[in-house]
């Protein structure tokens, strides 16, 4: 579990821990206590862990796994083509096809980052510099 933010109640007598779970945290086996999912506000650093355990997957039985089998070269040309679609979609009006292959290359990019031994933080990071300057 990473501690992201304690705060305290306006009259000081209350906590509110805000936690990033690894995983469920109700006895259950549900996300949460509360009918909540984890990682909604942060899906796509989700979709890395997602990544991360189907990269060791067996290729036959997940597409990430197959694409980890044919090394960086070809996730990187997966990822020129998905950008190449999604250019091609912007010049149409059809909102679910640009949207659908707006998803497709940021899913393909993580895919990348994780092969090159990245993640999706350390590219916010540079954004941030950037925007401090």
């Amino acid at each position: 579990m990473q501690l992201r933010q304690i705060l305290l109640d306006c009259d000081q007598d209350t906590l509110l821990i805000k936690a990033e779970p690894k995983g469920p945290v109700c006895h259950t086996g549900a996300d949460t206590c509360w009918s909540e999912k984890n990682h909604s506000e942060d899906f796509l650093f989700y979709l890395e862990e997602i990544i991360s355990l189907r990269r060791h997957a067996s290729p036959d039985e997940s597409y990430v796994a197959k694409l980890f089998t044919k090394g960086v070269n070809k996730i990187a040309q997966k990822v020129g083509e998905e950008a190449v679609e999604l250019v091609i979609e912007s010049k149409d009006e059809n909102k679910d096809l640009f949207l659908g292959e707006a998803a497709d290359l940021l899913f393909h990019f993580l895919i990348l980052l994780n092969a090159k031994g990245y993640n999706l933080q350390a590219v916010v990071k540079v954004l941030q510099q950037r925007h401090s300057k």
